[in-house]
């Protein structure tokens, strides 16, 4: 017997979306995803930075508890170069952290760990299935802008080491973000390829030594770093996030720019809202039922989309107009609570925040 809803991608959003509709009583299973080219190796390190909202869905399927997360309680955020700062704190939006940073691998074997003790099971083949939903990465069919940016990422140490503060520096050629996990933190650094290749390949010392240039001493000194890697970044959005008895979530319906880490924030939201609109229909895979899916993440998704890709070139260049107008905006996000907490709760929420 075929269940109602098959879902193609075992990631983050696909086994959250399945552990959803299982604990409201949906039949759903895994289905293989499309052919693609064999993947490359999952890196040994991809920081992620989840935040509250993510937080409170992750603890609604029972799997917060397995979680070894860093708090955020402050994000600094300033640019290179030029004045200006804003500083968020956790007690501006109201909640008990900004964020949560962890790896991606310990996410994944937490999620993975609780589909296999709940026996949702794999499907050979998914026809008959009701509603087909895609979570298996890239998307097809999708808008495409290449920001000729790769993201150099490390796990790098500090004296003194870090604590609750996450940091996001804007530079000339892309933006440096330190995130604090377990007394270290995990640099994640937009750059152009070439740049980027030359930051992996340098000697540790030699890395440590652009990073302090870059970033400078605010997060202490750069003392110690472990392996590099690099990934493109480009912006993906789907068309339609909705298909013929087919829904689409998480990197699946957009791929974002690492800025803010809103990537799979934005896809948890994705996996919430399918699972409250499939909620007691009979049919999953019904035109309306999916119209009113889609209805209901328009909003969120374009917002974040906009912000993230706003922010990816925003502070890029040396124009010194452009860097005054940004210290002035930095400026004004600094001493009005209003703003910094609307934008917070944004961030953290979606398109439900309020002021």
């Amino acid at each position: 017997m075929p269940a109602d809803v098959a879902i193609r991608g075992a990631g983050p959003a696909g086994c959250t979306l399945a552990l959803l509709l299982q604990q409201d009583g949906r039949s759903v299973a895994f289905s293989p995803g499309r052919p693609q080219a064999p993947a490359a190796p999952r890196p040994a390190f991809r920081p992620l930075a989840l935040s509250h909202a993510s937080r409170l869905i992750l603890e609604r399927i029972g799997a917060w508890r397995a979680l070894a997360t860093t708090p955020i309680a402050t994000i600094h955020v300033s640019q290179q170069g030029g004045f200006g700062r804003t500083r968020i704190s956790a007690e501006d939006a109201g909640v008990p952290a900004l964020g949560y940073v962890l790896d991606y691998g310990s996410l994944l074997d937490a999620l993975s760990s609780l589909v296999r003790d709940r026996k949702i099971s794999t499907m050979r083949d998914p026809a008959g299935s009701l509603l087909t939903v895609h979570a298996e990465g890239t998307p097809d069919a999708a808008a495409i802008k290449d920001y000729g940016q790769e993201a150099v990422v490390a796990l790098v140490g500090t004296r003194p080491g870090a604590a609750a503060t996450a940091w996001e520096r804007f530079t000339p050629q892309g933006p440096l973000a330190l995130l604090p996990l377990g007394g270290r933190y995990c640099a994640v650094w937009g750059t152009n390829p070439d740049r980027a290749r030359e930051l992996c390949e340098a000697s540790e010392a030699a890395f440590l030594a652009e990073l302090s240039r870059a970033f400078g001493r605010r997060a202490g000194e750069f003392i110690a770093a472990g392996e590099r890697s690099r990934t493109p970044l480009s912006l993906l959005v789907r068309t339609s996030r909705i298909g013929e008895r087919s829904a689409f979530i998480g990197n699946a319906a957009q791929t974002l720019h690492p800025v803010a880490g809103q990537g799979l924030n934005l896809a948890l939201r994705d996996a919430w809202d399918l699972a409250q609109v499939l909620r007691d229909v009979e049919d999953p895979g019904d035109a309306a039922v999916l119209r009113r899916f889609a209805r209901a993440r328009r909003a969120d998704a374009a917002a974040t989309v906009r912000v993230t890709d706003f922010l990816a070139g925003a502070f890029l260049g040396a124009n010194p107009l452009g860097g005054l107008m940004r210290g002035f905006g930095l400026t004004a996000l600094d001493i009005c609570l209003p703003a910094r907490r609307f934008f917070a709760r944004r961030m953290i929420y979606g398109a439900s925040a309020l002021p």
